[in-house]
Order: C-alpha cells, then sequence, then structure tokens
C-alpha cells in the first residue's frame, strides 16, 4: 500500500474532527474523498501530508511509519515523498514559474543545473515551455495550476496530495488540470488523493472515499 491509516483521530478543542480512520490507498491509484464541509476532508488531508499530526493512530507512507520520525526527518521525508496542489496554487509571487517548480528540488539538495533541467522537463511537459520566465502574476489560472503541478511532481513523489484542485479554474482548465492528473497516473504511475466537491471529477477517479462527521462512511 501507499498509504495506510489506523484509527486516526484528531480533535481542535472539545470539537473532535476525526474520529478513527481506517484508510488504505494503493500505489497508482487516483482516489477523491468527499462529503460535506466540515467532515473531516481537509483535516486528514493535512495528516496524511503530515502537515499535522494526529492525536492517536498511524500514518504509514511508502512503507515508512510516520509517527517514528523526528521532526527534521518528517521534513525531509514529506519534502521527497508528497507533492501538494492547493486550490489558490501557492505559488511564489516573486519567482518565475521555473523557479517555482525548482525550489522542492533545491530544499532536496538536488543540484542547481540538474534541479533546473528537472523543472524544465516538466514545464514542457505542462505544455509552459513558453512560460519558464514569467512570474505568477503574468499567467492564467490554470498556468499557475499546472505550475503547481509540476512543482508537486519535481522530486518524484510517492503521492500528490490535492485539496479542491481546480475548484478556482473554469471549466476548461479545470478538465485539463482533471485530463493531467489521469495522464500521470497512466504515464508514471502517480498516486493521487484529491479532496474535491466536484463531482465530475470525483465519479472519474478510481475509488472515492465518503466522508460525513468525521468518519468514512460507506
Amino acid at each position: 500500500m501507499m498509504i495506510q491509516t489506523k484509527g486516526i483521530t484528531k480533535s481542535f478543542g472539545t470539537l473532535q474532527v476525526l474520529k478513527g480512520i481506517d484508510l488504505s490507498i494503493r500505489n497508482g491509484e487516483i482516489v477523491a474523498i468527499v462529503g460535506p464541509s466540515g467532515a473531516g476532508k481537509t483535516t486528514l488531508l493535512q495528516i496524511l501530508g503530515t502537515l499535522d499530526t494526529p492525536d492517536s493512530g498511524q500514518l504509514w507512507i511508502n512503507q515508512t511509519d510516520t509517527s517514528q520520525l523526528k521532526e527534521k526527518e518528517l521534513a525531509a521525508f514529506r519534502n521527497k515523498n508528497i507533492g501538494f496542489v492547493f486550490q489558490f496554487h501557492q505559488l511564489l509571487p516573486e519567482f518565475t514559474a521555473l523557479e517555482n517548480v525548482m525550489i522542492p528540488a533545491l530544499i532536496a539538495k538536488e543540484k542547481p543545473q540538474v534541479a533546473e533541467q528537472k523543472a524544465k522537463d516538466l514545464l514542457d511537459f505542462m505544455g509552459l515551455a513558453d512560460r519558464v520566465s514569467h512570474k505568477p502574476a503574468e499567467l492564467s489560472g490554470g498556468e499557475k495550476q499546472r505550475v503547481a503541478v509540476a512543482r508537486a511532481l519535481i522530486n518524484g513523489p510517492a503521492v500528490i496530495l490535492a485539496d479542491e484542485p481546480s475548484g478556482s479554474l473554469d471549466t476548461k482548465n479545470k478538465e485539463e488540470l482533471h485530463t493531467l492528473f489521469f495522464e500521470l497516473r497512466d504515464q508514471i504511475k502517480q498516486t493521487f488523493v484529491i479532496v474535491t466537491h466536484d463531482e465530475q471529477l470525483a465519479g472519474n477517479t478510481d475509488r472515492v472515499i465518503h466522508m460525513k462527521d468525521g468518519v468514512v462512511s460507506i
């Protein structure tokens, strides 16, 4: 299994947001997590991404028990094994598309010339070869999101976690982004876990996980 959780719980004050989540996600699978607002979807995604820690339970990613990693080890593990795509891109405005994509590779101590070539290859794959020197303000919404996907891919992550990745896009760009996810699954067996309200996207994924009131509902 690429991701496995057992008994994940999480509370904020007196509010229990996750009430014992057991999940198994296979390598090369695109999984959608759906449910009403307040169901705990984003909290679960943050825990899967090791951005937050559960109150109890265990999380394995790529056969690594993440609870056994110290803070610095966990940051390095996250950088190499988990890619993130957010609803509003989260690109750094002062950097070009190329530089934004390179950043995770440089954090992973990749040689600058190697990181640059990888970033160029990914932007080329995304159809953005003529946008490498553009800053985010000079890119369309769809282009920004494809830059964000390239950034998520640069370290060859075990899994990409996406939180409403097409939520800010128009229909055409939304469909192009969804198509891109499936191409990445088919071509490089990329695993995706996607929190989404988009019924069309969820309906096309390999599996849909429904959440309600902090539990997985069938």
